[in-house]
């Protein structure tokens, strides 16, 4: 009974165990490059150790052995000798690998803001998995409303899997992570766009106008010339569907187009429904994920009749055209910013290849140095905490009045 007790509690347990959004390998090969920085940064910091002399006595043994011959002196030391260069050069090199690895770990974004609306988490969710030739980390990888911080998307997606390991690091993300973003993006209202006046194309302007003419000739005549309103808004959370062939992403959304005359209420011509999908291309440049989005299917409807439906057919290429030059634009300078993969300061992606997958998609990449290991250190180390150099003499104590 107790076997089946703990069978149950573990079941329970995975059951509710978070998957994750995004997961890193990091391959032996990438290893052995941050292990030749490190050894580098190490060597710098010993260049700048100057031993004092060293003087003391053990026993009845009295020292006093200068710098200038220690090197001549050096194969006659004697064990105790060596301890005693030791105090001097071990503190220096145990302080100048923790200061490495703390000051990398602290330009790792584990939860940071994207922009002035949405941020993302990448917790760890638990301890990494260590193997002979590789290092893999799983990571939350779920955007969120900067306006909701504790807010959370539920993921149901597939988990992504690692199983490549030529390259020096691999990234997988799933389609929650993307999911996320574009749900939190929706959740704070940015989903959403609105052309008035002048920034209606003007060829698009007249077509409405000439479309929507039965209804435009029987209002009022001081509304009759009053500024065109199109507006689109997003009215479900946009999905992301990645496949072996390729990653798409479906929304649907409503167009109202309206007149809005000065200091009275917008008069409505139309309100319709539009579905889109757009094709992805996912890269890594630097340190982030760029996403490049081009418009595939499109349609508009009514929600009313299938009468006013077929009335809207002569608008289903000027709006199509109005999105390729007017809204893709737009959305493709924000995507094609990116979002920064939790990797430290100073290390970029280079060569990378891309392949999708049912379910997720992983992006293989190496490694470069953009700046060197004591750059970033000096950089991200408060100059309050920053410890001397072993050659440094503390400054004299002030003489007494």
């Amino acid at each position: 009974m107790a076997l089946f007790g703990a069978v149950f509690l573990a079941l329970l347990a995975g059951a509710h165990a978070e998957i994750p959004g995004c997961k890193i390998r990091v391959t032996s090969e990438a290893l052995a490059l941050v292990k030749q920085e490190g050894l580098r940064f190490l060597e710098q910091e010993l260049e700048a150790i100057t031993i004092p002399d060293l003087r003391g006595r053990e026993g009845h043994f009295y020292y006093n052995i200068s710098e200038k011959v220690y090197e001549f002196l050096s194969t006659f030391i004697t064990s105790g000798m060596r301890f005693l260069l030791n105090l001097q050069i071990c503190p220096v090199l145990y302080h100048a690998g923790m200061v490495l690895l703390n000051s990398l770990l602290d330009t790792v974004p584990v939860r940071s803001a994207v922009d002035e609306l949405v941020g993302i988490d990448y917790s760890l969710l638990k301890d990494p998995v260590v193997s002979n030739s590789y290092l893999d980390m799983e990571f939350r990888g779920a955007f969120f409303p900067l306006a909701e911080g504790n807010w959370s998307f539920l993921n149901r997606a597939v988990e992504p899997q690692l199983q490549e390991e030529e390259r020096m690091v691999y990234v997988a993300f799933s389609e929650f992570f993307f999911d996320s973003a574009m749900e939190s993006y929706f959740r704070a209202g940015a989903l959403k766009l609105s052309l008035v006046g002048d920034k209606v194309p003007h060829d698009l302007d007249i077509l409405l106008r000439a479309t929507y003419f039965g209804s435009i000739v029987l209002l009022s005549p001081a509304v009759i010339d009053s500024p065109l309103k199109l507006e689109l808004q997003v009215t479900a959370p946009p999905r992301c569907t990645i496949k072996p062939s390729g990653t798409t992403i479906s929304v649907t959304a409503t167009v109202t187009i309206a007149l809005v005359p000065p200091m009275q209420p917008e008069v409505q011509l139309s309100s319709m429904v539009m579905d889109a999908r757009f094709s992805a291309k996912m890269a890594l440049r630097g340190k982030a994920l760029r996403t490049q989005l081009d418009l595939r299917k499109f349609r508009i409807y009514s929600n009313q009749s299938a009468i006013e439906s077929l009335a809207l057919i002569p608008l289903q290429a000027p709006l199509k055209t109005l999105l390729q030059i007017g809204v893709m634009p737009m959305l493709n300078e924000r995507t094609w910013r990116g979002v920064q993969i939790p990797l430290p300061e100073g290390i970029n992606f280079v060569r990378e290849v891309v392949t999708n997958h049912a379910g997720f998609l992983t992006i293989g990449a190496d490694l470069h140095f953009a700046k060197g290991l004591r750059e970033v250190i000096d950089k991200n180390r408060p100059a309050a905490t920053r410890q001397p150099q072993a050659s440094e003499a503390p400054l004299p104590a002030p003489a007494a009045d």
